[in-house]
Formats: structure tokens, C-alpha cells, sequence
């Protein structure tokens, strides 16, 4: 049994996953995870705030520390659609590999290939389509994963996120009015419609359509109210997309200070849960989903099985090799 560390820098959140991986399996994965809004206003100056920055290098700072701390033998840290996105995503590399790790901004393909291993561990032999809905952008990909590894049919990366819709269409209003909601749905609809990757819509029509990302595992925590969050409850439940449109016309409908008191609803995520909610509801019409399964088994996972095959000499699971950092 390996046990590696990977840290995870989206958009929105910055995430820690501490796994124990054995027989390409993660047996075990302590996550956690901080919203640091990395990505914020981005989508409008194509640059990275230094304030952001700082969030998030004080937050991967104690990641380090907790990683050693439970006696991981090795780390990797990847960013993903902001630092693909910014002009100036070098300051932050530097200030990543002078805490020690080799930090790498990963492709949407790679992105999405590394979250569709994560997620096919629970559906070994089934044809899927897994959606990540992040903060600036969601990765779909099709295929299923057999005796012989992962089969991708098709894997892309589409600039739809909750806080690049945000930042674009809803941040002017408090509460977004109808017109600026239009605005965010053609947005999200029009880009979901022309770029599905192929077989997208057949294979949910035919199989399942599973959904990860902090804004689906929300809803399904608003939906039942829950508090403190239930990582086991929402790993694998169903949303229907009836539930998501009135759960996103419900949070529309309430000014940002209201929207933060909404239970199962981190504060810090109020402010793009209307917006990632808008997605999710026209990724579901344009894929023909009446519903969705969500799952915590997410790109941590995917990661978590890559960093361990490179640590032990193996194979790529995914064609995608991280580097590593040691932690002792």
C-alpha cells in the first residue's frame, strides 16, 4: 500500500487528498478542502490577483505540512482551468516550488481523463459520462473502465464554470435579475449544445451521467438541509433535474447575504451557487439527463491513483505522468 498526497489548485477551491492507493485502488481518501477563489475575476482581466495568490499559497503552505504530518511518501500538485487561463500563472508557480512541490497546470483533457478514473471506481464496467463542474470550466468525458483500465471515447474541456459565469453575467445585480439570468443560461446552453463531446448524449441516454464538483455536492447538501456536511450521503445520490431548476431559481431569488445563511451552504460558495447551479441545468438538458448521480471520487481520486503508479514505477493509468515531490 502507497500513500501519496495530491493538492489540487481549481478555480474556486484548493483541495488536499491524503490516500492510501493498493492493487490501483484508493482505499481511503481524507480530503479537505478550502475556498480560496483563485480564479476571481479572471475571466475579466485574464490575470491572477496577487490577494488571490496569497490565499492560496498560505493555504497549500499548511497542505504541506499536514501531508508530512500523515506520513505521506510523496506529493503532487496540479492547477487547472484559472492557471490555464492567466497570463501571469508563473508568480504563482514560483511561490508553489518554493514550498517545496513541482507544481504542473494540467490540460482540460488530462483534467478530465484524471477525474473519469477517479469516478469510474464505482461503476467498473459500465459505459458513463462524467461531468466536472468547476469553477471556470467543466470536463466531460465518455467511456467506461474494464479489467484491461480506462477506455475514454472522448474527453473535453469547456470554458463553463460557476465563477467564469459569475464573473461574466451575474455579479452586478444582488439579487441577479431575470435578464442577466437569460444571459448566463444562453451562455451556459449554447457552449454545452455545440462542444458535448461525441457520444455524450447516447451513452446517458443508454447508461448514467455522473456529476463531481463542489457546486453539485452542494446542492445535494441544500436539498437535505444538511449540516455538518455528509460526505457519505452525497457520494452517489441522485439529483433530478427538477430539484436542480428549482433549487437554482429558489438561490436566484435571494440577495447574497440571505444566500449565505441557506443551510448546506458554505458561505464562501454563495456567491457562485447560482451561477453553478445554472450549469448543471443546462449540462443535463443538452446531454438529455432527467438526472444525475453525484460522487465524491473525484479528480483527488484520479490523482491519488497516478501519483501512486509513479511513486511505484508503474504504468500511467492515464498517459499522464506527475511529477513528484518526496515528503520525507
Amino acid at each position: 500500500m502507497t500513500r501519496v498526497a495530491v493538492i489540487d489548485i481549481g478555480t474556486v477551491t484548493a483541495r488536499l487528498g491524503v490516500s492510501d492507493v493498493a492493487g490501483g485502488r484508493v482505499e481511503r481518501c481524507a480530503k479537505t478542502s478550502t475556498i480560496c477563489n483563485l480564479g476571481e475575476g479572471v475571466a475579466e482581466t485574464g490575470l491572477l490577483s496577487a490577494a488571490a495568490c496569497e490565499r492560496v499559497l498560505t493555504c497549500v503552505r499548511d497542505y504541506v505540512a499536514s501531508a508530512r504530518e500523515a506520513g505521506a511518501r510523496a506529493a503532487c500538485c496540479t492547477l487547472t482551468s484559472a492557471a490555464r487561463d492567466a497570463a501571469n500563472a508563473d508568480e504563482l508557480l514560483g511561490g508553489l516550488v518554493a514550498l517545496g512541490l513541482e507544481p504542473q497546470v494540467i490540460p482540460g483533457e488530462t483534467e478530465g481523463a484524471l477525474t473519469f478514473l477517479g469516478v469510474a471506481q464505482d461503476f467498473r464496467g459500465q459505459r458513463i459520462v462524467v461531468a466536472d463542474n468547476g469553477g471556470g470550466s467543466t470536463e466531460v468525458a465518455v467511456g467506461a473502465l474494464g479489467k484491461g483500465g480506462v477506455s475514454l471515447e472522448a474527453v473535453r474541456s469547456l470554458n463553463v464554470g460557476c465563477r467564469r459565469v459569475t464573473d461574466l453575467f451575474l455579479s452586478r445585480e444582488d439579487p441577479p435579475g431575470a435578464e442577466a439570468l437569460e444571459r448566463a443560461r444562453a451562455f451556459c446552453r449554447e457552449c454545452f449544445c455545440e462542444e458535448l463531446p461525441t457520444g455524450a448524449r447516447d451513452a446517458v441516454v443508454g447508461g448514467r451521467l455522473v456529476c463531481v464538483g463542489g457546486t453539485v455536492t452542494t446542492l445535494v447538501a441544500i436539498a437535505a438541509a444538511l449540516d455538518p456536511y455528509d460526505p457519505s450521503f452525497v457520494h452517489l445520490h441522485d439529483l433530478g433535474l427538477d430539484e436542480v431548476d428549482e433549487l437554482a431559481e429558489r438561490l436566484a431569488g435571494l440577495p447574497l447575504e440571505r444566500r449565505r445563511e441557506v443551510t448546506g451552504l458554505q458561505p464562501k460558495r454563495a456567491g457562485v451557487i447560482v451561477a453553478g447551479a445554472l450549469c448543471v441545468s443546462e449540462l443535463m438538458r443538452a446531454c438529455g439527463a432527467d438526472k444525475l448521480t453525484v460522487s465524491e471520487s473525484d479528480l483527488l481520486f484520479g490523482l491519488s491513483l497516478a501519483a501512486s503508479a509513479a511513486a511505484c514505477g508503474e504504468a500511467d493509468p492515464v498517459a499522464w505522468r506527475p511529477r513528484l515531490s518526496a515528503m520525507r
